[in-house]
């Protein structure tokens, strides 16, 4: 609107100009107020212009703050972003220790049933030793029986041969009565066993089946040695005599190393060889 005015109040000059002086006074008065406007105009348009440039300020200043905002928010984007990939290479890593931890845990499981294993292993072992600690032991004291039977038997030997008396063996296989007859010729007869210690004697140095002086010929089921004295010990195999066929009435030792028991009765026609004592 004052710029209006200052334009209308030009033109208004220009046509007292051209009517002549006796205007020219009310011009000069019209000229004054003109230029008392323009200079309120020119205050105005710097006002307005130093608004404006407040105003261009202040937006430069916004959007200074606004990029400075938006690049601060894009960094911790990125820092974020950076977390989150660092987070998942901890996860990625985290797997691997969950699957290295599982691993060690079926090792340790393993390794716990083989544990077990071992100490039930152990057990028996202890279980067997002490078995054959007993057995140790069992044989020990067998052992010093033996010995001491050895001894005894060794004293009896030792009788037997202050009295004359030996063992001989027939060379030849014949049968009951040949090998008696064997023996007859060579100043004996068929051995008499008659104690535990002579049969273990008689059992150390044969090696094959042997006649022995005991039969029972003149009558079934009475054994009588050839001195005629009656049977009083036998050393018999298991099931024995049992007169298999109806005439074994003929006594043989039979070689055995593992039990004390090795006789059998047997037909006194067969051919073996016998055991003398002089």
């Amino acid at each position: 609107m004052d710029l209006e005015a200052i334009y209308e109040n030009v033109e208004r000059r220009d046509i007292q100009n051209t009517t002549g002086p006796q205007t020219q006074s009310h011009g000069q008065d019209e000229g004054k107020g003109l230029k008392r406007r323009g200079s309120r105009c020119l205050v105005l348009i710097t006002v307005g212009l130093g608004l404006i440039c407040v105003l261009l300020l202040v937006f430069i200043i916004l959007q200074h703050v606004t990029i400075t905002a938006e690049r601060d928010l894009i960094k911790s984007y990125k820092n974020t972003v950076e977390e989150l990939n660092q987070t998942i290479n901890s996860l990625d890593n985290c797997t691997d220790l969950m699957t290295e931890k599982h691993q060690l845990q079926n090792n340790f499981n393993s390794l716990s049933q083989k544990k077990l294993e071992l100490e039930t292993r152990v057990k028996d072992l202890t279980a067997e030793k002490n078995q054959l600690q007993g057995n140790f032991n069992s044989l020990s004291q067998k052992k010093l029986e033996l010995e001491s039977k050895v001894t005894s038997l060794s004293e009896e030997l030792k009788k037997e041969a202050s009295k004359g008396g030996c063992f001989f063996m027939s060379s030849e296989l014949k049968s009951w009565s040949d090998s008696r007859q064997y023996c007859m010729d060579r100043g004996g007869d068929f051995v008499i066993i008659n104690t535990e210690e002579k049969q273990r004697h008689i059992s150390s140095f044969t090696t094959e089946r042997v006649w022995i002086g005991l039969s029972d010929r003149e009558q079934e089921g009475i054994m009588k040695w050839v001195d005629n004295s009656p049977l009083k010990q036998g050393f018999w195999f298991k099931g024995e005599p049992n007169n298999s066929g109806g005439d074994e009435d003929c006594i043989e030792l039979n070689y055995n190393r593992e039990t004390l028991n090795s006789w059998n009765d047997r037909s006194c026609s067969n051919k073996i060889k016998g055991i003398c004592e002089k």
